[in-house]
């Protein structure tokens, strides 16, 4: 069992953020991720130097485990969680700080497995099919008297594995300033796996 910390700040409508990923005790234990202009930089990258970034467009990032967004990208999971399936009001809880009420539901495959690698896609189907259903994955998502989402959990527990990602938000509406790497600081990469990257 691991516990992973992705921590930030990220502007929804400016599309842009920063992230520190962090996983104590990891052979590869941090990594810093910038969203900017539709790219993602990424330190850290295994094969290239220290003080290299690896950059890549963000329409191009793929998750490699169950439950992650591709390079951690704060967009993916409110995406999910907006695809929903067989929703019920559980009622009201304070999270962050704030009242809001919590709503349960469903993912289905499709959802579960958008941006996923090929290979944990193939995984993923073949435990459908083993299955005969959808691989049973829960969502909950607190929602503030403003329409606003506080927090998100999604969460599984198949054969003995249990994953679950919760995701918290706060300091909405707050500015978030990113500084991009320097061109001659960055190496384009295709793709970046490893856990603390989704």
């Amino acid at each position: 069992m691991y516990g992973l910390t992705v921590t930030g700040g990220f502007d929804f409508a400016a599309d842009k953020g920063h992230l520190a990923v962090d996983l104590p005790g990891g052979a590869i234990d941090h990594s810093d991720q910038i969203f900017a202009d539709s790219k993602i930089y990424i330190s850290g990258v295994q094969g290239i130097g220290e003080e290299t970034w690896g950059v890549m467009p963000r329409d191009e990032a793929e998750a490699h485990y169950m439950l992650r967004a591709p390079l951690n990208d704060p967009e993916h999971v409110p995406q999910q969680i907006a695809a929903m399936r067989k929703i019920s009001r559980e009622g009201t809880e304070n999270v962050q700080g704030v009242r809001a009420v919590r709503y349960r539901g469903v993912l289905d495959h499709r959802t579960v497995t958008l941006r996923m690698v090929t290979d944990v896609r193939t995984r993923m189907d073949q435990a459908r099919d083993a299955l005969g259903s959808d691989v049973p994955v829960f969502a909950d998502a607190w929602v503030d008297d403003r329409g606003r989402l506080g927090q998100i959990r999604m969460s599984v527990n198949m054969s003995g594995a249990q994953v679950t990602l919760t995701m918290a938000l706060s300091d909405i509406g707050e500015p978030v300033r990113v500084r991009v790497p320097r061109a001659s600081d960055t190496v384009p990469v295709t793709e970046v796996d490893g856990i603390l990257n989704g």
